[in-house]
């Protein structure tokens, strides 16, 4: 039992809000949320995690992530001039994807859990790509989840941009992790039936993935630039949220990742399945594949979660650039500033609650022990209708100080207790030159 205390709590339960709180977590779980002085009576028993005047936290929930990216960080590809959202995927992501080893897959993945550690996030939706060594590939993820003690859900990326035999393995190693998550009773690992993007994706393909996902949903890129929807137009006839529609890929808890090209009908569609659509900020940019009309979305009654792509681990960091692009791209200062935060910490546990059994995001009873503290000290006012505020202007990934996560202290002072991280660093430097060696042999 532990008694996290001595701080500003927000719980995101409702606008409850506690000036000097506590939490107290017993097991995996939440056991009560108040006032530390009075908690801190009710329950000497328990180890005091002391929030020294800092702001207690939910765990920050990630709802799309791509692990396997970590490894491009300063690499440089010989003769990658990208001109387009294309020549990047072609020129970068695919060969790198194509290189992959089991080696790099568990050392990538260690690396980023440890840093989403670090930045306060405790529940990683991942979509994996390792087209050189498919089979057990995710077991590779798991793993690296488990050493830092992070709650994730995992798919395999399924294309026929690599052949008939590829495309078959990718398709059986995510039905593989997804009878493996439904035989696991932690609750700490689930699976999904894993898609890269309609133009890589015949209706054959589709409907095999369909027949081999055993209840659980579709994590799809949908519509990220302008090729892929002319592709589906000009193959198919359709848009391709109608397309999928059409093929049952949005039966079940599915994901909708991007949805930058998709027009109102799409949106509607989406809306009247229940489709939740991964908004990621800063890859948009970054690819330049344009701004995402997540607005629209919502007041189509579409939920918009957040998510980063790979790009970074700090969700809080997204959250800015999230609040940023639609100003921008509206030209409109007033926007976005409910609609970013209600995507990372009210539509990423609604999404989230789809997938596991308690809830996440939250820090009430019954909730599943996920807190993290920041040693963030408001130089003004700070109460429960201000905290976005406080949040979106004060913080970011490095003010955290302690996370846990299903009742687990992860890191604390800063420090990682799971794993040695200087070690760890060194090896995946060692590991990341001998794939960029490869790439560019």
């Amino acid at each position: 039992m532990y008694l996290i205390g001595n701080g500003r709590v927000i719980t995101r339960d409702g606008s409850k809000f506690y000036e000097n709180g506590a939490v107290v977590t017993e097991g995996k779980l939440i056991k009560e949320v108040g006032e530390f002085s009075e908690l801190k009576a009710k329950y000497p028993e328990a180890e005091f995690i002391d929030a020294d005047g800092g702001v207690i936290m939910p765990g920050i929930i990630n709802m799309h992530n791509h692990i396997y990216s970590a490894f491009a960080r300063g690499l440089s590809i010989k003769g990658y001039n990208p001109k387009d959202f294309n020549d990047i995927l072609e020129g970068m992501w695919w060969k790198i994807d194509r290189c992959l080893t089991h080696e790099n897959n568990k050392y990538s993945a260690l690396a980023v859990y440890a840093d989403c550690v670090k930045n306060g996030v405790t529940t990683v939706f991942d979509h994996h790509a390792s087209f050189f060594d498919i089979p057990y590939s995710l077991d590779d993820i798991a793993d690296g989840a488990k050493a830092l003690g992070v709650r994730t859900c995992l798919c395999y990326e399924v294309s026929d941009r690599d052949g008939e035999k590829k495309r078959m393995e990718s398709i059986l190693e995510n039905e593989r992790m997804i009878l493996r998550a439904q035989s696991d009773d932690s609750d700490m690992l689930k699976g999904m039936m894993g898609m890269h993007a309609a133009f890589t994706l015949s209706d054959k393909t589709l409907k095999e993935c369909n027949e081999h996902r055993h209840g659980a949903g579709v994590h799809v890129h949908c519509a990220e630039g302008p090729a892929d929807v002319a592709d589906s137009l000009k193959k198919y006839g359709k848009r391709i949220i109608h397309r999928f529609y059409d093929n049952g890929i949005f039966e079940g808890p599915s994901l909708a990742v991007h949805c930058v090209h998709i027009n109102r009908a799409e949106m509607q569609l989406l809306a009247e399945t229940g489709t939740p659509v991964i908004h990621n900020p800063e890859s948009n940019m970054g690819n330049a594949v344009g701004c995402g009309p997540v607005l629209h979305m919502m007041k189509e009654g579409v939920t918009v979660g957040l998510g980063t792509d790979g790009y970074t681990n700090d969700m809080l960091e997204s959250y800015k650039v999230g609040n940023i692009i639609h100003k921008h791209n509206l030209c409109d200062p007033t926007v976005a500033w409910g609609e970013i935060p209600q995507m990372l910490f009210e539509n990423n546990r609604t999404i989230a609650a789809r997938y596991f059994e308690k809830p996440l995001g939250i820090l009430k009873e019954g909730a599943y022990a996920d807190v993290i503290i920041t040693d963030y000290d408001p130089l003004t006012p700070m109460d429960g209708s201000n905290v976005n505020g406080h949040i979106l202007f004060g913080m970011n990934g490095r003010s955290v100080t302690m996370t846990m996560c299903n009742g687990k202290v992860l890191m604390k002072d800063r420090k990682l207790l799971t794993i040695d991280e200087k070690q760890l660093m060194k090896e995946c430097r060692a590991s990341a030159q001998t794939l960029w060696n490869t790439i560019n042999a």
